[in-house]
């Protein structure tokens, strides 16, 4: 009774323990005694950029040990629970100890998740831009899709979604939506979503119920950090204004305060609408071009641009990261990390986890080869 349950637990332990080895906890609690120390000086804040960096390093940190160190406990507290159903031969525990190993299952890969966030700029937050590929009205649908499973990604880890673009589709769907999100490791989470996305299903579009693949690109950048100097010239930018046209029917203004910028040497266009401020718009607008000619720059320079920028691949067939069947089977597979997953419905509803995980321990082994 219970075994299978007894050998999962192991394994979580396990993969906990190799985790604690590659983590390094003995220097990272000197690091931290070596900041705590520095934030105990009485000139500490008297350069609060400087001092917030330092404490958001350190907040990092904690969770880094705190995080696998709880679960630990959590580990050993669902060890003892199922050894004393075996030992009283419990059998009406079975369906908590399963929820219960579940629930660990999830913390422990969110543990490993956080682990593989090294990047300086994971801790950042991000813009999220989406846009539909070759399949017309499929595409706009397949779209807005998509655009839905990133902000109940992000609503479920309590992430704040700012909508600074929505353009509704002709007939369903969207022709391109971008959002600010805000959280701890916004950017880390999200980067894995950046890519063509593509989707095989029978078209509610098609009278005849035949099936279709549609098409569309994720774009992820990070928010830049204000000392970053990232030069515009005014003289490089076309404006257009025009009303809004949100989400919903949110963030709809009567008169035109929407804008549209075009970056003459890149030929990158933005579009903000969120505000009802013409102004503020263009400032909005302002930062996301910024934040697309940062990543650029980042890019080239570390001599990765056609692997970073699979966002800005044509978005058509043979360049997907990630693809999404519902018909004749279901089944949605990335095709960089080769993980799969059966439960597409729950994927949808923004259980990005499993791929976002693949993703960067890729990433770890690509950088180590």
């Amino acid at each position: 009774m219970y075994d299978e349950e007894t050998t999962r637990l192991n394994g979580f332990a396990e993969r906990l323990d190799e985790l604690l080895k590659c983590l390094n906890v003995e220097a990272t609690q000197e690091e931290i005694a070596k900041i705590e120390s520095q934030m105990a000086a009485p000139d500490f804040w008297n350069n609060p950029e400087s001092a917030q960096s330092s404490v958001q390093k350190l907040k990092g940190l904690k969770t880094t040990i705190t995080g696998p160190e709880k679960l630990r406990a959590e580990l050993e507290d669902a060890q003892a629970l199922v050894e004393l159903a075996q030992e009283e031969g419990e059998e009406s525990m079975g369906t908590e100890i399963t929820e219960e190993l579940e629930e660990l299952e999830e913390k422990l890969i969110e543990v490993e998740m956080s682990s593989l966030l090294g990047d300086p700029r994971d801790q950042k937050n991000a813009i999220v831009n989406i846009h539909p590929g070759a399949g017309g009205t499929e595409s706009c649908d397949w779209a807005s899709m998509l655009y839905r499973m990133i902000v109940r990604f992000c609503e479920r880890r309590e992430y704040k979604v700012d909508v600074l673009d929505y353009q509704p589709g002709e007939e369903a769907g969207l022709k391109s939506a971008a959002i600010e999100v805000s959280g701890p490791m916004a950017y880390g989470y999200l980067k894995s979503e950046a890519g063509v996305h593509r989707l095989v299903r029978i078209s509610p579009f098609d009278a005849q119920g035949r099936r279709h693949t549609s098409f569309a690109a994720v774009e992820v950048l990070t928010e830049i950090d204000k000392n970053i100097e990232i030069e515009v010239r005014e003289e490089d930018l076309k404006m257009d204004v025009f009303r809004a046209s949100g989400a919903g029917g949110q963030h709809v203004n009567k008169t035109s305060s929407a804008v549209r910028l075009t970056h003459s040497p890149t030929g990158i266009v933005v579009s903000c609408q969120m505000e009802r401020s013409q102004h503020r718009n263009r400032e909005h607008a302002i930062a996301m071009l910024k934040a697309k000619l940062y990543d650029i720059e980042m890019q080239k320079k570390a001599a990765e641009l056609e692997e970073q920028r699979d966002g800005q691949q044509e978005v058509a067939w043979g360049s997907q990261i990630r693809s999404y069947v519902m018909h004749p089977y279901q089944m949605i597979k990335d095709h960089r990390t080769n993980v799969e997953v059966g439960n597409v419905e729950k994927i949808m509803d923004g259980y990005l986890e499993p791929f976002i995980e693949g993703y960067l321990k890729w990433r770890l082994e690509q950088k180590s080869n």
